[in-house]
């Protein structure tokens, strides 16, 4: 019998879908679609395909992932969702049981499975080099074919993949067209080790260099310029003895150090430099730069651990004030002694997952967006992200915040130029809005320079859409210069 059991924060809204759809058409409920826009929003969520076989579970990240797309043709915008099959789904889906068990602990898995990719490519859907990768960073990248969704499998760089992982968060070079990634726990779960690539702009790997983090900890994100890569090392730790006791894999260490691992680009492991700086909480990048000799980071930094599921590893309860995490700048001196760096809020509201205008990726911007889960003096009825906020990085004007409505949940705001030559920040920004109350989902397309106006338009889904995490916009040209 499939039952799933209550888990928290995964209930009504959130409670698993378990559909794939298509659907042509959307109606749009407010405003019109930009004629103009004609390309595919790529997104993934989390969507469980069988009921948990270890509890309790980590909400959301060990769940099977589900691709999806919004494509936009002559006002028009039409839907699709398929599962990512990977090997893991495909073995879960031939038993009709879940058979692995808890997030990222190969221990508690059934038997029958050992040897089989855990990966779940459940957190990012990119595309680089004619190729459309689905992504989770404990796993190789899955490719999808960018047309239909449907799985191709597996994919390790034609084989020169050398690490058991790979992140969720490459960058793109607008220069070069080169994407520059890396693996953590690149020899296995909780190891520090962490293998660095660049790959040229049809997708070859050109680079490859082996470093050890001063401790194994979380790396989902990380920071490139034109002249630098940076790994931060924040004590969201792991250890092997703790899966062996069956603990939470990532545990928060309020008594740990950051580091910021900087190296040049195409450098090698021995020219790395680890910066130290007091323990605190980081984890997505909304941009970053260098001038040849300052480095200049943007994250959100809280003062805890932000995931109330990853226990403190002294046993503190959780903190959500202290886990508030407000957009700030990490500024490195390249041509200092100081072995640290400094930081400067930018912001006074509250917020994750940071998107600029990804044209300037490794280069200096001025805009950005985020999500809010806490914004001064404003108490609505909700919980979670609810709110959307246009940054300008300089401080030059307030925040722009769009609220869309009481008991709304907000996704990532995700930044579509408004044409190729359009200066930077001009367009739109889309975030995929939760109507709890009615359990079904919009997708609202705002302009970037008033994000506090009214929408441009509304795009009305049939059904709800969990919670995802992060996609991105491919333009038509794009798509149709591809070679897979």
């Amino acid at each position: 019998m499939t039952r799933f059991p209550p888990r928290d924060g995964l209930s009504a809204f959130e409670a698993p879908m378990r559909v794939e759809a298509d659907i042509a058409g959307l109606e749009v409920v407010q405003g019109e679609v930009p004629e103009h826009l004609s390309g595919t929003y790529y997104r993934v969520v989390t969507d469980r395909q069988w009921p948990p076989a270890v509890l309790p579970d980590v909400p959301t990240f060990n769940d099977d992932g589900m691709a999806m797309y919004f494509r936009f043709h002559g006002g028009r915008v039409d839907f699709r969702s398929r599962y990512v099959r990977t090997p893991r789904y495909e073995a879960e889906a031939k038993a009709g049981r879940a058979l692995f068990g808890a997030y990222r602990n190969p221990l508690t898995d059934d038997p029958s499975v050992a040897g089989i990719s855990r990966g779940l490519a459940n957190t990012n859907v990119f595309y680089h080099g004619g190729k459309l990768y689905a992504s989770k960073e404990d796993s190789p990248p899955i490719l999808l074919d960018p047309i239909t969704l449907e799985t191709i499998g597996e994919y390790t760089f034609e084989g020169t993949l050398t690490s058991q992982t790979c992140t969720a968060h490459p960058k793109i070079d607008p220069h070069t067209g080169e994407m520059v990634f890396f693996g953590y726990a690149a020899k296995g779960e909780t190891t520090p080790d962490i293998a660095y690539y660049e790959a040229d702009a049809d997708g070859r790997i050109i680079h490859e260099a082996w470093l050890r983090a001063p401790y194994s900890s979380m790396v989902h994100d990380w920071a490139v310029t034109q002249n630098f890569v940076i790994f931060p090392i924040i004590p969201m730790r792991s250890e092997w003895e703790w899966l062996e006791a069956g603990q939470p894999h990532f545990q928060w260490d309020p008594d740990r150090e950051i580091y910021l691992g900087v190296l040049p680009r195409k450098g090698r492991a021995d020219q790395v430099r680890w910066l130290r700086g007091s323990n605190r909480f980081a984890s997505h990048i909304l941009g970053a730069w260098d001038d040849g000799r300052h480095i200049h980071i943007e994250t959100p930094v809280g003062e805890s651990n932000f995931f109330p599921f990853f226990p403190d590893v002294t046993g503190a309860p959780y903190d959500p004030i202290r886990a508030r995490g407000y957009l700030s700048r990490w500024t490195i001196d390249m041509g200092s002694d100081e072995q640290t760096f400094t930081e400067t809020r930018l912001t006074d509201v509250a917020g994750e997952f940071p998107r600029m205008d990804d044209r300037y990726e490794t280069l200096p911007h001025r805009r950005g967006f985020l999500a809010l889960n806490h914004v001064p003096g404003e108490d609505r009825p909700g919980a979670g992200f609810r709110w959307i906020g246009a940054f300008d990085t300089t401080g030059a004007t307030r925040p722009q915040i769009y609220y869309p409505g009481d008991d709304c949940s907000v996704g990532e705001p995700l930044f579509v130029p408004g044409d190729d030559d359009a200066p930077e920040g001009h367009g739109y920004v889309f975030v995929v809005v939760g109507r709890h109350q009615e359990m079904r989902s919009d997708l609202v397309i705002l302009d970037a320079q008033r994000l506090d106006g009214p929408p441009v338009a509304t795009v009305a889904l049939p059904i709800r859409i969990r919670r995802g995490l992060h996609g991105n916009w491919v333009s038509s040209r794009e798509l149709a210069a591809r070679t897979a």
